[in-house]
């Protein structure tokens, strides 16, 4: 079973410990095609839940990244800057885009494990 939890906007959080590592869905980097570009967020910014975080950009369009829960983040992922196509390879495992420290773990409870976001992907479709 997946550690992963989803939200609506298609960002996923895995926790380990009272870390989350964020980053977008599988789904959501096929939807926006070759990642060209990727705005990351600051060490020491404090996120709000569903504020926005970071930036993808693709050959398609530019689509924000919102914070799927509160908290600060402690660390982004600089290969991000070289190899945003890290995203397309491996959106789920080295193409995370920060890690937040939760200030607010029960919002995890709000967030769809896998077997829901898959029945929310298809009722988008």
């Amino acid at each position: 079973m997946s550690q992963l939890r989803y939200s609506k906007d298609h960002e996923y959080v895995r926790l380990e410990g009272e870390i989350g590592i964020v980053g977008i869905s599988d789904h959501a980097q096929s939807q926006l095609g070759d990642v060209v570009f990727v705005e990351l967020p600051k060490v020491g910014t404090p996120l709000a839940q569903r504020a926005e975080a970071a930036v993808v950009e693709s050959v398609k369009a530019a689509s924000e990244v919102y914070a799927p829960v509160s908290g600060e983040v402690v660390a982004v992922n600089d290969a991000l800057e070289g190899q945003p196509n890290l995203i397309n390879e491996d959106a789920t495992g080295k193409g995370w885009i920060f890690r937040v420290r939760l200030s607010a773990p029960a919002e995890l409870d709000a967030l769809m494990d896998e077997a829901a976001y898959e029945e929310f992907l298809k009722s988008e479709a």
